[in-house]
């Protein structure tokens, strides 16, 4: 089973790393500082989605979706209705270590990038 995760980790990092060089190819400027910009984007966005989706998981969300379902039903669901339907974070089940640990990796790759410009 770690084989797997750490499979999966990998092919996120390298798909993350080759989506960052596309970027660079796509702007017309291939240098560090466009790397450093790009992976800081990239990195970026996957550590947001990843902490969005653990927030989902936690039950953050569960009160306001229930309320949401409770005023916008209309008259012909009652209460008892609603109170069986599922949450909001047993109906998201999607895994958020995999993105958070890549959004890290390439923040950690940015920093170093970085580090190496300014010297």
């Amino acid at each position: 089973m770690k084989t797997v995760k750490t499979k999966l980790n990998l092919a996120l990092l390298l798909c993350s790393q080759i989506i960052i060089f596309i970027l660079m190819f796509f702007s017309n400027s291939i240098s560090v500082l466009n790397y450093i910009n790009k992976s800081f984007y990239i990195s970026s966005l996957l550590l947001f989605i990843s902490l969005a989706i653990f927030t989902v998981n936690t039950g953050f969300f569960d009160v306001v979706t229930k309320s949401f379902r409770l005023i916008f039903a209309g008259k012909d669901v009652t209460r008892e209705t609603v109170d069986e339907m599922r949450p909001l974070s047993q109906i998201i089940t999607v895994k958020y270590s995999p993105l958070l640990f890549v959004g890290f990796i390439n923040l950690a790759l940015c920093l170093i990038a970085l580090l190496f410009y300014y010297m």
